[in-house]
């Protein structure tokens, strides 16, 4: 059943204004009708409604059932992901959240080639979490990740203190992967990807000494989109948040 992702705002008592481009999709796309059904999606909970009214510009819903999602993981991971070139920032940003990550932080630091200009960080923005929301409709995600502006090293490091754990991908070694599981558990976890180039020692060190825990992914170098979805599966698959008997049972 089709999905779209409302806000507080457009849900009044017992009917739910929808309004914007889903409009135009339920219309045309969809070509939807009163009486149709779809799901709305607010704050982590699923709402099956039904169309009562069609105007050009609004339709409004009446709420018929509501339940929990089920798409939305228990542990918060938030990718934070040193820019990429190209295209790889949009395929991070679909497949990380298909696989429940909850926010994306980009960031730049010493080996980072990528840098946005600050004029044009919130168009950039604004098409990003349009790739995160259709992705969360898509993969029946509860919420839509939110997507940080761009920020630099040390503005990502002053956010590890609001974290249960801060991991950090480095290739010269760190933690087993298998070791994830002896950690403490931690409903709130970032994951730290570095860029093309991968980091500093200076870096590591200046996560270090913040309280962030190096981990290896292994003998072989892996390109950096293949190591933010490589780390965030088995962050997923750890919390059993991929099936299976495993931590948080």
């Amino acid at each position: 059943m089709q999905r779209y992702f409302i806000t507080p705002e457009q849900a009044i008592g017992d009917m739910i204004h929808i309004t914007g481009d889903d409009v135009h999709h339920i219309r045309t796309v969809m070509r939807s009708k009163q009486g149709d059904k779809f799901i709305c999606c607010m704050l982590g909970s699923d709402f099956l409604v039904e169309i009562e009214e069609m105007e050009p510009n609004a339709i409004f819903c009446r709420i018929l059932e509501k339940s929990p999602s089920l798409g939305e993981p228990k542990v918060q991971v938030t990718v934070a992901q040193g820019m990429p070139k190209g295209e790889k920032w949009d395929w991070i940003l679909q497949k990380g959240t298909e696989l429940g990550a909850a926010s994306f932080f980009p960031f730049s630091s010493t080996r980072t080639i990528v840098k946005i200009d600050d004029s044009k960080a919130k168009k950039k923005r604004e098409r990003w979490s349009k790739i995160v929301k259709e992705a969360s409709e898509q993969s029946h995600r509860g919420r839509v990740p939110v997507v940080s502006l761009p920020m630099n090293w040390k503005s990502l490091l002053a956010e590890v203190p609001h974290y249960d754990l801060a991991l950090i991908a480095y290739e010269k070694g760190g933690l087993a992967l298998s070791a994830i599981e002896q950690l403490p558990d931690a409903k709130t976890i970032l994951m730290i990807i570095g860029p093309e180039g991968g980091f500093s020692e200076e870096e590591i060190q200046e996560a270090i000494d913040k309280g962030v825990k190096p981990i290896t992914l292994g003998n072989r170098i892996l390109r950096t989109e293949t190591a933010a979805i490589s780390l965030l599966t088995c962050l997923m698959f750890v919390h059993n948040e991929l099936g299976g008997d495993r931590k948080n049972e």
